[in-house]
């Protein structure tokens, strides 16, 4: 339905007396704007009902309905939501309703009296698929033709050159080339000279492309770990429950990870978590789309996602055995992937009531609570009116000497009786209100009591052991038993750079070791890698005391998705100013790199902004030629939407991966476009690593250079109706 609409609103009779069937234009109108796309369906053939969703912005909106042939607005009764308000037909005057929440509301016209319909308001259940439009950018217009690009300071006349999107060769001629780009290429050509397609570059870091997955979410290859511990489904929206992905389950996606053009998987955290859970959601701000008791507005946390620790000698069950981990390492080894693993030494996990019965820790659980709780303290659920699944942690004695035999005063602050509280500076602080270890302190510590009288941990007395000597050790074990080939560092800057240079150099030996031991498996001489992520650190930062100090080779980059993805998106050749200076600041600069992304489980996906199918396309073709390493977020690549966040923002990051719709249709064709530009850049490491020299202005087209590889990437522009 179109703005105009509103014009052809006429005052005559909407409809004949009794008639229930809605015109097929019949549409809503709100604030004097007709909602463009907005159309009545039906609920049953033979309704009189007829249901649409409408997003609406906080505040007071007027809204009529009507087609062509006439008006139906307010008949002066009182709105209130979720009751029939009668309408009138013939009339103008709006109806005014007063939205308390932004989001998506489903109206439902009942049309059994044409003379005096009815419409009842309320908040939609199912989330729409409401696309903002996207922002109005000046940029450079493509009419869909061949281009011709300059190339004479890249390539000799007579050599001949490559579209690596669609495979067509030019011969360079007077300095020139004239290519057309492929109609869903979005107008990027990616020109290599011919035989390039076949070369095959030694893997470095520097030219590092990888694939997050959080692990848990990504896909189920053996579901009968889905519920260790006792672990359940909270058979709702399942914000923060164990969804089932596993190692096995990547292990069976290599493949396709492979065929992506991706040569590094960072996984999350591997290690055995927090048994039990702990309560999501906020009994005072809820998920709007929840109920009204406690309960529905809140939900079972556990730590599916790797960040809460119980026991970081052993893998959690939820994710599968050592023997499916040690597959999966050499599996994608035998592809040509490196795997990095997410590690975490600012913190163990929250307690749950499970760790307390699992660990033997019932001094924790006053003696009257114990007997109103059920055989497993993993299956307590909230009763009675006023019960939430925060209300779990009033079960736990929160004042209790029996803390001791928990993590102990030696090993973390918590402020439980025995234990110093969090400070309030970066490294003394409680993130997330998570215990923090005491990786500053030199005091020698003993093994903590739950994990002594653990009896499947791997985790023994050290010798004159630090709390950081510990954690070190227990991390690099990993690797000297899997080949690990990296670790991606969790909460850096809560640690001192010294604790993280032990990590790095502990890890490096334990990686030789594993080499000298496995032979057949290694892959070639590059060394262990790390990378930081340290929050809101950028580019602008400069090589600083986490590379001397730390050992990192690398950090994350926050810069790039807050300021740069989205308008290297809209327009390409907007980009030009970020990919000099990332050639200047990152690549030319020795021993120094970050990895950039555009999605993450933090922050944002950038597909849940606009649900665009040809900008996603676009952020692809900007964001993988950026200098430096860079970080796909399982789905990036397939348009893999957000999920219900229950009050917490971040959960919506984190859905499941979308295979379903990758079979076929628009998304399918995304992969597919990703894989071409990921493929391109992987064979090339002159787009990471190279010289940037900017070509031409229209066409866009600027070069990478490194050695003996070269390449030159060419925006033709948007085309017309893409905006």
């Amino acid at each position: 339905m179109k703005l105009n609409l509103l014009a052809a609103l006429t005052a005559a009779a909407i409809f004949s007396a009794g008639a229930a069937e809605l015109p097929a234009d019949f549409g809503i109108v709100v604030d004097g704007a007709a909602v463009d796309g907005a159309s009545f369906t039906r609920t049953a053939p033979d309704s009189d009902k007829y249901t649409v969703d409408i997003e609406l912005k906080k505040g007071k909106h007027q809204v009529v309905f009507g087609s062509k042939s006439g008006k139906v607005g307010s008949s002066g009764a009182e709105f209130s939501f979720g009751e029939p308000v009668a309408l009138k037909a013939g009339s103008d005057a709006p109806l005014e309703v007063n939205i308390f929440l932004a989001g998506t509301y489903t109206f439902t016209f009942n049309n059994k009296n044409a003379e005096a319909p009815t419409v009842s308001v309320l908040r939609a259940t199912k989330k729409s698929e409401f696309k903002r439009p996207l922002p109005t950018v000046d940029c450079q217009s493509w009419d869909g033709g061949p281009v011709e690009v300059d190339v004479s300071s890249s390539w000799k006349d007579g050599t001949v050159v490559r579209d690596a999107y669609t495979g067509a060769e030019a011969e360079v001629k007077g300095g020139k080339v004239t290519m057309q780009p492929a109609p869903d290429s979005e107008g990027i050509l990616m020109l290599e000279a011919k035989g390039d397609e076949n070369r095959v570059r030694p893997f470095d870091w520097d030219n590092a492309i990888v694939y997050f997955i959080m692990t848990d979410r990504f896909y189920n290859g053996n579901p009968s770990n889905d519920n260790s511990f006792g672990r359940h489904k909270d058979g709702k929206d399942e914000i923060g429950t164990w969804h089932g992905g596993d190692f096995k389950g990547i292990t069976e996606k290599l493949d396709y990870i492979k065929s992506l053009g991706v040569n590094t998987i960072w996984i999350t955290p591997i290690v055995e978590q927090t048994h039990g859970f702990i309560g999501g959601g906020d009994v005072n701000n809820p998920d709007p789309n929840s109920g009204s008791t406690p309960e529905a507005k809140t939900w079972p946390f556990y730590g599916y996602h790797g960040y809460w620790a119980s026991d970081f000698t052993k893998l959690d069950p939820n994710l599968g055995t050592e023997d499916e981990f040690r597959e999966m390492i050499d599996e994608a080894h035998k592809r040509g992937i490196r795997i990095l693993v997410d590690t975490v030494m600012n913190h163990p996990g929250h307690i749950s009531l499970a760790d307390i019965q699992d660990f033997g820790l019932k001094g924790l659980v006053t003696e009257q609570v114990q007997k109103s709780l059920p055989e497993k303290w993993i299956d307590w659920k909230p009763s009675g009116l006023y019960g939430s699944w925060q209300s779990v942690s009033g079960n736990i004695d929160w004042q209790s000497w029996g803390w001791k035999d928990w993590w102990g005063g030696d090993w973390v602050r918590a402020g439980f009786p025995g234990y110093t509280a969090g400070g309030t500076d970066d490294q003394t602080m409680q993130v997330g209100g998570l215990p923090d270890f005491l990786t500053e302190s030199q005091k020698k510590v003993d093994l903590p009591v739950f994990l002594k009288n653990k009896k499947d941990t791997r985790a023994k007395p050290l010798k004159d052991a630090t709390v950081v000597d510990y954690l070190v050790s227990w991390q690099s074990d990993w690797v000297r038993r899997f080949g690990v080939d990296g670790f991606r560092c969790d909460t850096v800057k809560h640690i001192e750079p010294e604790a993280w240079a032990k990590l790095k150099d502990a890890s490096s030996k334990a990686f030789e070791e594993w080499k000298k031991n496995n032979p057949d498996k290694v892959l070639d001489d590059n060394k262990f890698f790390t990378v930081g992520e340290i929050w809101d650190y950028g580019v602008s930062n400069p090589k600083d005391v986490w590379y001397a100090k730390g050992h990192f080779d690398s950090l994350i980059n926050f810069d790039y998705a807050k300021n740069d993805a989205l308008n290297g998106a809209l327009c390409m050749s907007d980009a030009e100013k970020t990919y000099e200076t990332f050639a200047k600041n990152v690549s030319a600069v020795p021993g120094f790199n970050v990895l950039s992304y555009i999605s993450s489980h933090d922050v944002k996906l950038f597909w849940g902004d606009y649900k665009n199918i040809a900008l996603q396309k676009r952020v692809a073709n900007s964001f993988l030629m950026l200098p430096g390493q860079v970080q796909i977020y399982y789905g990036d690549e397939s348009g893999r939407g957000l999920m219900k966040d229950g009050g917490y923002p971040d959960q919506a990051l984190r859905s499941d991966m979308n295979w379903k719709e990758i079979e076929s249709g628009p998304k399918a064709d995304l992969v597919k476009h990703w894989s071409r530009v990921l493929n391109f850049r992987n064979r090339h490491p002159a787009i990471a690593e190279g010289t940037h020299r900017q070509l031409s202005q229209k066409p866009y087209a600027f070069e990478r250079a490194k050695g003996d590889d070269k390449v030159v990437i060419v925006f033709a522009g948007n085309r017309p109706d893409e905006k």
